[in-house]
């Protein structure tokens, strides 16, 4: 007969045990650490005390990503939604570089023109509101592709309105602008100002304010909707800049034209879409607009959502009040830069105004808002310092972030 060794019986009920208090021990690390850890995407699917979280849409666009930082370094939580198609990944890149901490910034890539994958955003998504800047926004390419523009402004909006409704997320701050009041009679513009939009881009934008109204009449939403002029200037720190792509040159902003002539990446400001027309009846025959600077601007969108109420709207101009000429700016551009550009003035562009300057009263009796960076050539200065450190804008990375 056999006989168990008492010493192997004794190791083996001692394996057993250590195992077992092993495992007990491991559990209890598990359990705690699955209450002091969350991951960093799930943070973006909860409601969390005191933190606000808020979609941007177009955040990697030239104004949506100074918005974007401007919320982070308020302590906001930020959503991304950009397709890339005016935006820029690098943009995105620094904003994390900047804002590492998780749950405070993330990046999806996705078309607005998808309802399906915008309300899955929506689903997976604590959103406290929207900020929704995305838009193609050239007057003049407007005029070549009006489908487009209906399709990427009004059709989009709606989309986003849908999924707002859809998931009960209820303030939104619009960027819309001035172009939805056409070629008024009379200066300078008010919010009770007659909107006549005269082209495409404007005419869009309208629409899109439109429904934003009609369906705020049968909700508790907080609606701001933000009519601003010709957006200049850069964060003054030096971190973002403006960098269209290199195909929309030709319908981009003045300022940047003015930037690439000094660069010597266009010979002169005579291929620009802006710099054209010297017959309107303004006191040197070129355009007069109302320039306003994105950090102004940013803090106007940011003040809006702090005084958002439910079931309130609120519409506003966001401007300096005061109208420069075509031939002032490029003046101020040419002092800014310290480079003599060259200028060739051409026939007017179809779709044009002649002169459009806002009355920000409205805005600095409700929301207490004013424009403090109202000195063009300072405003240019600080762009041109970025330009000139960022020669080829964000660059191109090899691989897109997700």
């Amino acid at each position: 007969m056999d006989y168990a060794d008492p010493k192997r019986k004794r190791n083996f009920v001692g394996k057993v045990a250590l195992a077992a208090i092993l495992t007990t021990v491991c559990i209890l690390v598990l359990k705690k650490s699955s209450f002091n850890y969350t991951s960093p995407v799930i943070l973006f699917s909860l409601r969390e005390q005191g933190v606000t979280h808020v979609l941007v849409t177009g955040g990697a666009g030239y104004i949506g990503s100074h918005a974007t930082l401007r919320l982070l370094k308020d302590g906001y939580r930020v959503t991304i939604v950009d397709n890339l198609s005016r935006g820029n990944i690098g943009a995105v890149k620094i904003l994390q570089e900047l804002f590492p901490e998780p749950g405070r910034l993330q990046f999806i890539y996705a078309d607005l023109g998808d309802a399906k994958a915008v309300n899955k955003i929506f689903s997976e998504n604590a959103f406290d509101a929207v900020m929704h800047f995305a838009a193609v926004a050239y007057v003049g390419e407007s005029t070549m592709y009006p489908l487009k523009y209906y399709h990427n402004i009004t059709s989009n909006t709606l989309v986003v309105l849908e999924s707002m409704a859809r998931h009960d997320v209820r303030t939104l701050i619009y960027s819309s602008t001035c172009a939805t009041y056409g070629e008024p009679e009379k200066m300078p513009i008010t919010e009770e100002t007659t909107q006549v939009p005269i082209n495409p881009y404007g005419k869009a934008k309208k629409m899109a304010e439109d429904m934003i109204l009609d369906f705020s009449k049968t909700s508790d939403m907080a609606v701001m909707i933000l009519r601003y002029f010709n957006v200049i200037g850069s964060d003054p720190e030096g971190r973002l800049g403006e960098s269209p792509p290199p195909e929309l040159r030709e319908h981009g902003r003045i300022s940047g034209a003015c930037f690439d002539a000094a660069r010597g990446i266009m010979p002169g400001l005579k291929f620009h879409s802006q710099v054209k027309g010297t017959d309107y009846k303004t006191h040197d025959g070129t355009c007069i607009r109302d320039y306003i600077d994105v950090t102004d601007l940013v803090d106007a969108h940011v003040k809006a959502l702090e005084k958002a109420e439910p079931g309130k709207v609120g519409i506003y101009n966001v401007g300096t009040g005061k109208g420069r000429s075509v031939k002032e700016f490029v003046e101020a551009c040419k002092r800014a830069t310290g480079v003599a550009i060259k200028v060739d003035y051409l026939p007017r562009r179809p779709g044009d105004y002649a002169e459009v300057y806002s009355d920000p009263t409205k805005i600095r009796n409700e929301l207490n808002w004013t424009a403090r960076y109202t000195d063009l050539q300072e405003s240019l200065q600080v762009a041109w310092r970025w330009q000139k450190a960022h020669r080829d804008g964000y660059g191109t990375p090899s691989v897109m972030a997700s």
